[in-house]
C-alpha cells in the first residue's frame, strides 16, 4: 500500500499544526555523530510546509547521544596513558545533554539559515507542565513564533532535570521525547504528529524479522496484546514501545498520529498528501480498516459503538443521512453501474443461469428508483423512541414502553445488489447496524454501493455502521458472536437458513422458500391449456405423482426443492382442504395464494392456510416490502416470533421499558396504591394526568 491513497488518510486536509518528533536513530549516525544528510532532509520538508502555510513545531531527540560522543573524545584528549589503564566510568548523561544539546541547536540552526528558516529553542522539564502559568506562557509564545512563521524547536532539558537518570526513570507528566511529543499536540493543539522512527512504522513483530509485517493502521482491539516488540532503540530510551504508547495516547484523545521512517527524505510531505505511508493512530481508526485486518469481534463491536452513536442523533440528523445517501448513489450512478456489468459479464462467461444473471442486473433506472425509495423512507415517521403504551402505575410512577432499534444485524443476502441498498437504508431509519455478506458474483456491485454509502455516513457516526463481509470464511466467526450481534436475517434457500440456524446461538430470523398457488378449476378451466401457456413463458414444469400421470409431465423428485428458476411443480388435490394440508405438510410457510371464483373456497383457503403472507387472486410477488407501503425490506421472514412477512422497519425494532417516579421504594409495596390507568391517549394529546404533576418531598415530577 505504500505510496497509495487511502480514504482513512483524508483527515490530512484539514490538517494546519502538526508536530514532528525526531528519534536519536534519526538525528545521528550509528557512530553517535550527527547525521547531517537526514537532518538536512528533514529541515528541507519543513521549510517548503512552511512556506505552504503548515504551522510546524520540531521536537528533536539526539542531544544526549551527541553530547556523550563528544565528551568521550574530550576525556580520551585530556587522560593520561595511566588514566587510559583504568575502568572507564560512563560519563553522566546530564553532562551529555547539556553539552549535546548546544551541539543540537547550533546545526538546527545553521542547517534552517541556508533555507532562509528561523528557528527557535524551548527546552522543558516534566515539573514545569505542572505550573498552569508555564502552560499558558508556553501557549503564548509558540502561538507568537508560529505567527511569525519561526519553527520552534523542542526538546527536554535532560542537564537540569529532576529525574534520577535520562535513561532510566519513566515517572512524571512525560518520559521521554516520544511522550513529550505527544502532551505537546494536545497542549498546543495540534491537528497531527508525526513520530519519525529508523523504520517504515509499526510491524506485528520485530521489524528484522521476515515474517513480520507493516501495520498500516493500528487497532487498539486487534493489535495492543499481538505485536512483538524487538530490541528498544539503539540509542534512545524506548524504541517502538515508547512511541507506540505515545501515540495511542495521543489518538485516542483526539490527534491523529503517524509513526513513520524518518530516513525517507520526503514522508513527512507523503503522510500530508495523504499516502499510506508508515502506521496510522486514530480514535476512529477502527471504523476504517478492512474486515481481514482486526476480525469479525472488532467488526462487530464497532458497529454496535456506531449504531449507538446514530440512535443519539436527533430525527432530522438521521433523516438527512438516508437522503444524503439517495444524492450519492445518483450522483455515483456510472460508476456503479460500470462496476455492475463487470459483475455481469463476469456471470455470463462463468456460465451461470440466466435467473442468477437477471437479479444481478440492475437495470436502466434502477438506482434512481432506489434513490427515490431512500427518500420515501427517509420522510415516513421516525419509528425510534415511539410510546407504544403508558400506564400510570400509582400515584407519580408512570411506565411507557417505547420502541427501540434491535442492534447489530447480520444478514446474508443473495446476488441481488440492490438488496443491499434497501436493508442499508432499513437500517439507519430503523437505528441498527449491519454486517453484510452477499453473494459473490455480486462482489464489484456490493463493494461500490457499500463505499458510497458509508461515505455519506457522517464521521459523527462512523462508516463501519454498515460493515461489508467480504468472505464466507468469516462467517462462521459472526455466527459465534451471541454477545455482539442481535439478529441473524438469511436471505436464501431453505438449506442456507436451516445450516445457520444450527450454527449459532444468535436468533435467526428465517425467510426462505419459494411461493406456492393453489388453484380451483371451474367447468371452464383446463388443465392442459395452463400446462402450454406456462411452457410457452419458457417455464419448466414436473408433477407431482398424481399431475404426472394425468398431465403427462415428468415427476419431480420431492415438494421440498428449490429451482431458483423459471421452473415449478404441479400436483393435483381434490378439493381446497386437500390443497390446505398439502402447504401445510409441503410449503415454506412464506406466501401462498389461491386463484378462485368461489369466494366461500377463498375465505376458506385464506382463514386456514398457515403461511406469513396468503392471498386471493393476486400475484404472489405482492409479497414485497415496497409494495406493502414499508419503504423497503430486508426480506420476508416465515419466523412466527418477532416480525413475520416482509420485513420492514417495524421488524427491526424491539421495546423498551422507561419508568419514571418521584422517589419511590417497593419496600413490600407498603404505602403504593396500584392504579395500572392506561394513559396512552391521554398522554398523547398533551394532557398529563394531575396526580402526575406531584413532587413530593423534593422528588423529581413530571412536567
Amino acid at each position: 500500500m505504500n505510496g497509495g491513497l487511502d480514504r482513512s488518510r483524508a483527515f490530512v486536509k484539514d490538517v494546519k499544526r502538526l508536530v514532528v518528533k525526531v528519534g536519536t536513530a534519526v538525528a545521528t549516525r550509528s557512530d553517535g555523530r550527527l547525521a547531517l544528510g537526514r537532518l538536512g532532509a528533514l529541515c528541507e520538508q519543513i521549510k517548503e510546509l512552511n512556506s505552504e502555510g503548515y504551522e510546524v513545531i520540531l521536537v528533536s531527540s539526539g542531544a544526549v547521544g551527541i553530547g556523550r560522543q563528544r565528551l568521550r573524545y574530550r576525556k580520551l584528549v585530556n587522560s593520561s596513558f595511566a588514566d587510559l589503564q583504568k575502568p572507564q566510568v560512563e560519563i553522566d548523561g546530564k553532562a551529555c545533554a547539556a553539552v549535546g544539546q548546544n551541539s543540537l541547536m547550533a546545526l538546527y540552526d545553521t542547517l534552517f539559515g541556508q533555507l532562509d528558516v528561523t528557528s527557535a529553542q524551548l527546552l522543558v522539564t516534566d515539573n514545569d507542565f505542572r505550573d498552569k502559568e508555564f502552560r499558558k506562557q508556553l501557549n503564548e509564545t509558540v502561538k507568537t513564533l508560529l505567527s511569525l512563521r519561526v519553527i520552534p524547536i523542542f526538546n527536554e532539558n535532560d542537564a537540569v532535570s529532576t529525574r534520577r537518570a535520562p535513561y532510566e526513570d519513566s515517572s512524571g507528566i512525560f518520559w521521554d521525547n516520544d511522550s513529550l511529543s505527544a502532551l505537546l499536540a494536545l497542549e498546543l493543539k495540534a491537528d497531527l504528529l508525526i513520530l519519525l522512527s529508523d523504520v517504515e512504522g509499526l510491524y506485528s513483530g520485530p521489524p528484522s524479522d521476515p515474517r513480520s509485517k507493516l501495520i498500516h493502521t493500528y487497532i487498539k482491539e486487534k493489535h495492543q496484546g499481538e505485536i512483538t516488540f524487538g530490541d528498544k532503540s539503539r540509542v534512545g530510551r524506548g524504541g517502538m514501545t515508547a512511541k507506540v504508547k505515545a501515540a495511542v495516547n495521543a489518538a485516542y484523545a483526539g490527534v491523529p498520529v503517524v509513526i513513520t521512517s524518518g530516513y525517507a527524505p520526503e514522508n513527512i510531505i507523503k503522510v500530508l498528501q495523504g499516502e499510506c505511508v508508515g502506521t496510522l493512530f486514530h480514535q476512529h481508526a477502527h471504523l476504517w480498516a478492512p474486515v481481514t485486518d482486526y476480525g469479525a469481534r472488532v467488526m462487530a463491536v464497532a458497529a454496535r459503538e456506531s449504531s449507538r452513536r446514530l440512535q443519539a442523533l436527533t430525527s432530522q440528523d438521521r433523516r438527512k443521512i438516508l437522503l444524503d445517501i439517495a444524492d450519492a448513489l445518483e450522483a455515483n450512478e456510472k460508476l456503479i453501474n460500470i462496476e455492475n456489468e463487470a459483475d455481469v459479464t463476469a456471470a455470463q462467461l462463468a456460465g451461470l443461469e440466466k435467473s442468477l444473471i437477471s437479479r444481478l442486473a440492475l437495470k436502466p433506472g434502477k438506482i434512481k428508483s432506489l434513490a427515490n425509495s431512500i427518500r420515501v423512507l427517509a420522510n415516513m415517521e421516525d419509528p425510534i423512541g415511539h410510546v407504544l403504551k403508558r400506564t400510570e402505575l400509582a400515584d407519580g410512577l408512570l411506565l411507557e414502553k417505547t420502541s427501540s432499534p434491535l442492534g447489530v444485524l447480520l444478514i446474508i443476502f443473495e446476488s441481488r445488489p440492490d438488496a443491499l441498498v434497501q436493508i442499508s437504508s432499513l437500517a439507519i431509519r430503523s437505528g441498527n447496524a449491519l454486517l453484510l455478506k452477499g453473494g459473490k458474483e455480486a462482489k464489484r456491485s456490493n463493494e461500490i454501493l457499500h463505499k458510497v454509502i458509508t461515505s455519506a455516513i457522517p464521521e459523527s457516526v462512523g462508516g463501519r455502521l454498515i460493515g461489508l463481509v467480504t468472505s464466507r470464511e468469516e462467517i462462521p466467526d459472526l455466527l459465534k458472536l451471541d454477545d455482539v450481534i442481535d439478529l441473524v436475517i438469511p436471505r436464501g434457500s431453505n438449506k442456507l437458513v436451516s445450516q445457520i440456524k444450527a450454527s449459532t446461538k444468535i436468533p435467526v430470523l428465517g425467510h426462505a422458500g419459494n411461493p406456492s398457488c393453489a388453484q380451483g378449476f371451474g367447468a371452464d378451466w383446463c388443465l392442459n391449456e395452463l400446462t402450454v401457456d406456462l411452457r410457452t413463458a419458457g417455464v419448466n414444469l414436473y408433477g407431482g405423482p398424481r399431475a404426472s400421470k394425468e398431465l403427462n409431465l415428468p415427476e419431480a423428485h420431492s415438494f421440498h426443492h428449490e429451482y431458483n428458476s423459471m421452473t415449478c411443480t404441479i400436483e393435483i388435490v381434490d378439493d381446497v382442504y386437500a390443497a390446505i394440508d398439502h402447504i401445510h405438510q409441503h410449503g415454506s410457510a412464506h406466501t401462498d395464494c389461491i386463484i378462485a371464483e368461489d369466494h366461500e373456497v377463498a375465505e376458506v383457503f385464506l382463514r386456514q392456510v398457515d403461511s406469513a403472507a396468503v392471498f386471493h387472486n393476486a400475484s404472489t410477488r405482492f409479497c414485497d416490502g415496497a409494495r406493502f407501503g414499508l419503504g423497503a425490506e430486508v426480506g420476508i421472514s416465515t419466523s412466527r416470533i418477532h416480525a413475520r412477512g416482509p420485513v420492514g422497519v417495524e421488524g427491526l425494532l424491539t421495546t423498551r421499558w422507561i419508568l419514571r417516579g418521584s422517589g419511590q421504594v417497593v419496600d413490600g409495596d407498603n404505602g403504593v396504591m396500584y392504579t395500572h390507568k392506561d394513559v396512552t391517549h391521554i398522554q398523547a394529546n398533551g394532557f398529563i394526568p394531575p396526580s402526575l404533576h406531584k413532587e413530593e418531598n423534593g422528588g423529581i415530577g413530571i412536567h
